[in-house]
Formats: C-alpha cells, structure tokens, sequence
C-alpha cells in the first residue's frame, strides 16, 4: 500500500480496499466484488452503474469522505445527462465507470444500481383483528347556500353531520378547509367526509367516496415495509418494502449515531433520507393498491428508537451513551404534514410508544403482535436484527432488554457475505462424514445437488452467502465437526478433505467453487460467534431478573429472524435450550403491530398500559453481561448444556478426534 492510496469503503454490502488515485469506481467496486450492475462496457451508455458519494466523518471506518475526492463530473457524464433530459443524472449520482478515486470515500451503491437487488421479505401475516379503526367515512348532503341564509359552508356542513349522523361537536381541520368549497360545489352539494377518532374532519372529497386507506410502517435499521390497508374492511390491499436508505451512512445504529454526533446537520441529513424512504414507499404501495396517495388518511409507525427519533426529525445523540435517554417514550398523535409523508394533508399518524433506551416502538408492536402478556406459558420473543430486542414473560410479568448483535447476521462483515437477493446461499447442509456440500439460494427452488439447478441460476449464479445461510453454515460446520466448541476451524482435516484451504495461520472451508468462490473463513466464524453472543447474554441477563432458568415457547420475528432456521439458530447457541417444536418464527411481527394499531384503536390504549409496566433491562451496565457474552462465545454454550436439543440432535465429536475406521459409528443419522 502506497501513502498515496486512499481508502474506499462501499455500503450497503461494507467491503472496502485501498485503491491507487485515478481508479475508477467500477473498477475498484468489480475488484472487491460489489454488486453494481453495468452493461456498456464502462462507456457511460447505460447508466445503470450509477453510485452516490456519502459525504461526511465516518468514525467506523476512520474516513473523511468528500464529493472532491471523486474526479470531476467529465464530458461523458454531461453528454449522459444531455441524451437523458427527461432523466438526467441526479445532483448526487455519479457514473462509477467514469468518476475516478482522488481519495478516502464511503460509495453508496443504490438499490436500482445493483444487480442483485436485495429481497426486502416482510410480507403482510394473517391475522384475525376486530375492526375498530381510528378514521370513518360519512356522506352528507348539505344546504346549498344562498342569500336568505347567510353562513359559513364548514358550518352548513357541520350542521348536516349531526343532522344525518348524530355527529356533535366536531372540529374542522384547517388543512381540509381549502378545498371544502371546490369539493361542495363540484359534488352538486353532497360530500364525503373522513372523521377522525368521532371528534374532527381531517378530509373532503365531493360526491360520494366509498374507500379510504391507512398505512402501517415498520421502519427497520436495514429495512423499511410498509402494509397499505383498507380502513372500512380491514383488507391487506398492498405490501412492499425497500432498504433502508440511511445504510449509507453506516449499517448498524450506532454508526448513524456516531455520524450525526461527527456531522454538523447529520441528525437533519438522517432525518430527510428516511422521510424520503418512506415516501418512496408509499408511492410504491399505493401504485400497487391502484389507489390515490389523497386516499390514506391515517398511519401508525413502529422503529426502533433511533429509527424513531431520527423520523421523528429529533437528534439520537442522547441514545449513544448512558444513560441512553430518550427525548420521550410516550404514544404519539401527529399529522402526516408535519411529518412530511406526501398522503392527505389532513391524514393522522400514531406513532407507538418506545420501551426503553434500546429497546423501542418496534418491541412494543412485536408484543402487542404475540401477546405474551395474555399467556401463562413464558415466552421469549426475539426481533434478530443489528440490534436485537428481547421480550421475556408471561401474564403475570414481562421484562425486555436489546443486544448489539451488529449487521453480521444481514451478511455484513461476512468474507462472501451479502444481503438477500437471487445468487445468495440461504440454506447450507455438510454431510458429517463426507463433508461433502449441498446448498439452496435465493431465487431457485432446488438445492445445489438436484438436476436443473445449474439452469435454475443461470441468470444470477452463486454470488455470496446471506445471513441465514452464514448461520447454517457455521453450525453444520459444528455438527460436522469442521469447528471445535470453541469456533476453531480445524485444521487436522486438510489431509481429509480439500474444502478446508489454508489461510496463513488459520484455515477457510469451502462451499461453494464456481465462478464466485463462497468460503467461510475463520474471521467469519468469529463474526457470528460475537453477534449470537451478544444476543445470547441479553436473554441471560432476562432470564436472571425473572428468576427462571428455561422458557416454555421462543418467537423469532423480523425480516431476518422469521428466515432462520430454528435448530440451527439453537445449534449455534443463538437462542436458549427449549422444545423445539415451540420455536418458531414470527413473521413480521412488528409491522403485524403496527398493522393491529392502525385498524384498532383500542389496541393502542392496550399497548401503552402493557409498556408502562414492562421491565427494562439495560445490558451495558450489567456486570453480568461479559460472563454470559464470554460463555456464549461457545458453540452452543461454555456453561449450558441444552439437554432438550441435544436429545434431537448428535452432540458431534470432532473429526480430528475420531479414527477413519470409527467416524461412521461414532455418529448417528442426523
């Protein structure tokens, strides 16, 4: 490396290098094996190669990066824009083919620029809810105005409400009365009106409107879904989800926090990106549901609590340290316009209240979604995420904590890790005599070992590994005794095997050796040990303040937590010893919450009473924690010894111990 060279990190996937000054970006990203799409050659045709330059202190990485350390926009990049006029160049896009490194620089590869999109997978759970939503639709026809009978039309109309609907004492929003008048005349006197919660009209709509909508978010670290739903039948109209934009600015939460503290106008910057996320997803949404943005009239909102501070245009600053402070964690009701969603102006948002410093909005819909509090067996629910919170409890009690587990469970910090999208391993089976590999990924339905595979991903190949297929691997490496408990790779089977390849003073293990070569390097395994066991410790600690030493039922929830597989998440000692015929997986069950709020408001009272009485945990001062998280480094666990999994699953011995001639009988059909 030359004094000269600069550094180059690339979000969302986190690869970096150092790369000589005049390298183009394309090139440097190819050589790292970023996904960035390009089918011109680099000659500036297509511009599908497009990348933003993150401007800003970025403390995780030790990096200034600047728009001047990229090369100035050149005549190819200006001749794009000119041949695009109806679609020019955005004022922070670059080609990569043509920008050029003159620096440090954090590159942000956009969605519509990779060529493996990430699969955003928070569909909509069925659920029964009683319908009782916070916005209703009335028609009313009202006294025309005239000369005889001098009066205001929100007073005529007013009038007319509790005269057809026994509707008294309503208020008028200000933002409906600019188009009252318009609405009266063009629907020949008779409107629509939206009334939110019986006590004031947010909207008016002339003639008669059958249909209004309202939306439930979940605003994830990674990822953002959105559930479009219709307020007068409860029906899911429409899902879909996008990756969180504020990636850019750093993959876990304390990065973005880290960002805003280094950043003058960070915490604004953060702010407007995941509002504009937002409105790109409703967008979305409501192209899907063929439906009007002016049709939803009501919102609720789940994140965890710097996801909820930063929408909520408040700086996280005060969440970084202890005492981890929050600006509030009460239930909020505002308005869609100071907000800065682009839905009817009159259009209401609940915003569910947060637990705790770390443990947020996100964690009171997961319970309002499960409902361990209604149950007398004890329940652990887990939203796994880059920081996972954890609910522990039953009826007669409920405590939650959250853990740091970081973004290696999404792929990040993986060797050949990235984020789901077609081409990446998602399920991984060693045999544990063999060690021979077979494995499933993303966008086929036929394991590698199955005729048609080849053809099944002929348009995407086998591009990386993504988090659910890191922890299957790691733990069928466990159970195939490729690692030891304590994470090693062991070396001793080279002689056996040609999947385990020497790496200086450690040793990788070979899954797959295509075009893109996917390993699991001992810097990996550590990566997952250190995120499981932070997850681990936190349920520890809960368990200890209950005063119990098992559970009865574990919930896994959230886009990555509902993809796991529940024996190997046990295997790897992610998750405390129980039946596993009662681990299961949640879904989405934040965004079930925040889909339960929005269509009953009574659900809203209940959640607000259950958070007030929950008790919270705060792991960071814990002196308990580093024993457990030490404890948990183990596969599964230095200190318990999940008698339950290990009555279903062989406890394996590693192979380096076991003679050729006796491997076979030492071991039981898993």
């Amino acid at each position: 490396m030359s004094s000269n060279d600069a550094k180059l990190v690339f979000t969302p996937s986190g690869r970096r290098g150092t790369f000589r000054p005049g390298t183009a970006v394309l090139d440097a990203a190819r050589s790292l094996g970023v996904d960035v799409d390009s089918v011109c050659g680099g000659r500036g045709l297509c511009g599908r190669c497009q990348v933003t330059c993150a401007e800003g202190e970025f403390a995780k990485h030790a990096i200034t990066s600047r728009a001047e350390h990229l090369s100035p926009i050149g005549e190819v990049e200006t001749l794009y824009s000119e041949r695009r006029g109806n679609k020019p160049l955005a004022e922070d896009r670059r080609l990569s083919c043509q920008a050029r490194i003159q620096g440090d620089l954090v590159i942000d590869v956009p969605a519509e620029s990779q060529l493996h999109r990430q699969v955003v997978r928070k569909h909509a759970e069925h659920r029964d809810i009683t319908l009782d939503a916070g916005v209703h639709l009335f028609y009313v026809e009202v006294q025309e105005a005239n000369l005889q009978e001098p009066g205001g039309d929100v007073q005529r109309l007013l009038r007319a409400l509790e005269s057809a609907w026994g509707l008294r004492d309503l208020g008028f929003d200000s933002v409906a009365l600019p188009v009252l008048q318009a609405a009266l005349r063009k629907g020949k006197w008779s409107v629509t009106v939206a009334v939110h919660n019986a006590v004031r009209v947010i909207a008016v709509w002339p003639g008669f409107k059958r249909d209004c909508y309202g939306l439930a978010i979940d605003i994830g670290s990674t990822t953002i879904a959105a559930h479009l739903c219709d307020l007068s039948s409860g029906d899911v109209v429409a899902t879909d989800g996008i990756m969180n934009p504020q990636i850019r600015f750093g993959e876990d939460l304390m990065s973005r926090v880290s960002y805003v503290m280094m950043n003058p106008g960070g915490a604004t910057e953060l702010t407007d990106t995941v509002r504009d996320g937002v409105n790109e997803l409703i967008q979305d949404v409501a192209r899907q549901g063929d439906i009007e943005v002016d049709d939803i009239v009501e919102v609720t909102i789940a994140g965890n609590p710097i996801m909820h501070h930063l929408f909520l245009g408040i700086s996280p600053v005060e969440l970084g340290s202890a005492p981890f402070a929050l600006a509030t964690d009460a239930a909020l009701n505002l308005t869609a316009l100071e907000l800065g969603l682009q839905i009817n102006k009159g259009a209401r948002v609940y915003v569910l209240p947060c637990i705790a410093g770390h443990v947020g909005a996100d964690a009171a819909a997961m319970i309002l979604a499960e409902e361990p509090h209604l149950l007398d067996e004890v329940s652990l629910v887990v939203d796994v995420g880059t920081n996972a919170e954890i609910v522990l409890g039953n009826r007669d009690r409920l405590l939650a904590c959250s853990s740091p587990t970081g973004p290696a469970f999404e792929g990040a910090q993986i060797s050949c890790g990235q984020r789901a999208a077609p081409g990446a391993i998602e399920r991984v089976r060693i045999d544990p005599e063999t060690l021979d590999v077979r494995f499933s990924v993303i966008g086929s339905e036929l394991w590698s070992d199955d005729p048609g595979f080849e053809e099944s991903i002929e348009a995407f190949g086998v591009t990386g590994i993504c988090g659910s297929g890191i922890i299957e691997a790691v733990a069928e490496m466990y159970l195939s005794g490729v690692i030891s408990e304590d994470g090693v790779v062991d070396g001793a089977l080279a002689d056996r095997s040609d999947r385990l390849i020497p790496e200086e003073r450690t040793f990788s293990f070979l899954l797959h050796d295509g075009k893109q070569r996917i390993v699991v390097t001992q810097h990996d395994v550590r990566q997952i040990q250190l995120a499981k066991a932070a997850l681990y410790a936190g349920v520890k600690l809960l368990l200890d303040h209950a005063g119990i030493s098992a559970v009865d039922r574990i919930r896994l929830a959230g886009a990555f937590g509902s993809h796991i597989d529940t024996r190997h998440a046990m295997v790897l000692g992610l998750i405390p010893d129980c039946d596993l015929d009662k681990v299961e997986s949640a879904g989405n069950a934040a965004g079930t919450g925040a889909r339960i709020a929005l269509l009953n408001v009574t659900a809203r009272r209940e959640i607000e009473t259950i958070v007030r009485g929950i008790e919270k945990i705060e792991t960071a001062i814990e002196p308990k924690f580093q024993e457990y998280f030490v404890d948990a480094m183990a596969i599964p666990n230095k200190s318990d010894d999940f008698p339950l999994l290990f009555a279903e699953v062989q406890r394996p011995v590693p192979k380096s111990h076991v003679s050729g001639g006796d491997s076979g009988r030492r071991r039981r059909r898993r």
